[in-house]
């Protein structure tokens, strides 16, 4: 696709005639002359310019607009070559991304530099003011204590508050390391009865049974139980409830068609219920030659003293 012009390019994307007439040179519509008709489309103007031998390419990088002699001719200025320079990556060598490389390249003698009489009036510490040095020696990191407040005593209130919080009368240490495991008792061997009863208890699995035949049952029934033989009370229970005398199952999906119902001949009624509905297109519905056509009816008909009365206009 050839690049826009100065004049935007979404036109030229639209029109691709317009854009075709705007990348062929002067001396080719020079050549074709007249036979090119004004409703054209692009392909039958690609098919005439093949036919005179102008080559044509698509998708090309060359500009729509043909560029002047001076303009390929001129040199450009300092100023514009310093602004078509590229912008500098500065993603490639000189980020380090958390690397033990350095951001920036140094030069070689940078580590080897003296600083500036600037550098190092910056680089000196801070100094204490004249008022802070008086109130507070810089020898002591203490303040000095004045020698009422070392003779001083202490009020029963005072000493109340200064005595520590005693620990709760339940209150238990933290316990020692676990209890040191002698020689004799490390080196000791279990008793028969003690291995015995260290074993873990063995417990019937009562969930699960064996795997047998599908017909079994999956419990297994005592033979007493298989031989009972049940009372008139547990024949009773066991039998299924019943439904109620007036219960209607429900009718099936389909249902046979009778005879009779077969041979039936429809009345005159059945067979005028049975005409669909006849409903009028709605081009002709919305149709009404007579729609601004005054009735006769209407020409003799005299107005009550109530009509007239609301037609009269509103007096402001």
């Amino acid at each position: 696709m050839a690049a826009a012009g100065p004049r935007g390019g979404y036109e030229n994307l639209q029109n691709p005639r317009k854009q075709l007439v705007q990348t062929i040179p002067t001396t080719t519509w020079t050549a074709l002359g007249n036979s090119v008709p004004e409703k054209m489309s692009a392909q039958g103007m690609a098919a005439a310019l093949y036919s005179c031998g102008e080559p044509l390419t698509w998708g090309n990088q060359e500009t729509i607009w043909t560029l002047s002699r001076g303009a390929v001719t001129a040199q450009p200025s300092p100023r514009t070559v310093a602004l078509a320079k590229p912008k500098q990556d500065f993603g490639k060598h000189q980020c380090s991304c958390g690397r033990e490389s350095t951001t920036w390249e140094c030069p070689p003698l940078v580590n080897f530099g003296f600083p500036s009489d600037r550098l190092l009036k910056l680089s000196e510490p801070k100094k204490y003011q004249a008022a802070y040095l008086q109130q507070r020696p810089c020898q002591s990191p203490e303040w000095p204590v004045s020698p009422a407040a070392l003779s001083y005593k202490a009020s029963p209130r005072i000493l109340e508050l200064a005595r520590p919080k005693a620990l709760h009368p339940e209150f238990l240490l933290a316990r020692e390391v676990p209890t040191q495991v002698t020689n004799v008792a490390a080196l000791a061997r279990a008793s028969s009865r003690l291995q015995r009863l260290a074993e873990p208890r063995v417990r019937k699995v009562t969930c699960c049974y064996k795997h047998s035949f599908p017909e079994s049952v999956i419990r297994p029934v005592s033979k007493l139980a298989q031989e009972a033989i049940a009372s008139p009370r547990t024949l009773e229970l066991a039998r299924a409830k019943g439904l109620h005398p007036d219960y209607v199952p429900l009718r099936d999906a389909e249902w046979p068609v009778t005879k009779a119902a077969k041979h039936a001949v429809a009345t005159p009624r059945l067979m005028e219920l049975a005409q669909p509905c006849k409903r009028p297109p709605m081009g002709s519905a919305q149709f009404n030659p007579d729609a601004f056509t005054v009735k006769e009816t209407a020409k003799k008909a005299t107005c009550s003293a109530r009509i007239q009365d609301l037609a009269r206009p509103i007096k402001h």
